[in-house]
């Protein structure tokens, strides 16, 4: 299968799972259990198009680092046991680690809050040509503290707020 074909039919996999109007999106409106109609007895052809979608993904990646212009960065944010880690497994399978990068972002360690908030996220931005993951992010703290000021005060002493 050729890769423009592999793009085209994830588009329109993933089209009904984009938000495209945020004033009006309701997140309630969304069934989390929607597989789009794939049932447990199409695991064999949900195989088949992982394995064909990770073939081309490697072949992109090889084609993101020969043109080092551009990084890939992909954010997977999600509550503990929500299959992120398997996500990142299955999908990123096929591609090359020396190219890939995982970060995970846990509580900030001593180093983390002698710096700004974001200084943990952009240290780890990946380079052109290289993609990197980042298992949760800075998103889940700017979140947090805009509806609870108070964690932010607690660090600020020796850190700089750009929020």
């Amino acid at each position: 299968m050729k890769i423009r074909k592999v793009i085209n039919e994830a588009h329109k996999l993933a089209k009904p799972f984009c938000v495209t109007n945020g004033d009006n999106f309701v997140l309630k409106d969304f069934d989390p259990s929607d597989t789009l109609g794939l049932k447990s007895a199409d695991r064999p052809r949900a195989q088949e198009t992982l394995e064909i979608g990770i073939h081309a993904l490697t072949e992109l990646q090889d084609m993101l680092y020969a043109q080092d212009k551009w990084a890939l960065l992909l954010i997977f944010q999600a509550m503990d046991a929500a299959g992120k880690d398997g996500a990142i497994k299955h999908v990123m399978s096929g591609v090359n680690p020396q190219g890939c990068q995982v970060f995970s972002f846990k509580s900030p360690s001593a180093e983390d809050l002698d710096h700004d908030y974001l200084w943990r996220c952009v240290k780890c931005l990946p380079n052109r040509g290289h993609i990197g993951i980042f298992n949760r992010s800075y998103y889940e703290e700017t979140l947090v503290v805009r509806v609870h000021p108070e964690f932010l005060a607690k660090t600020e002493s020796s850190t700089v707020s750009y929020y």
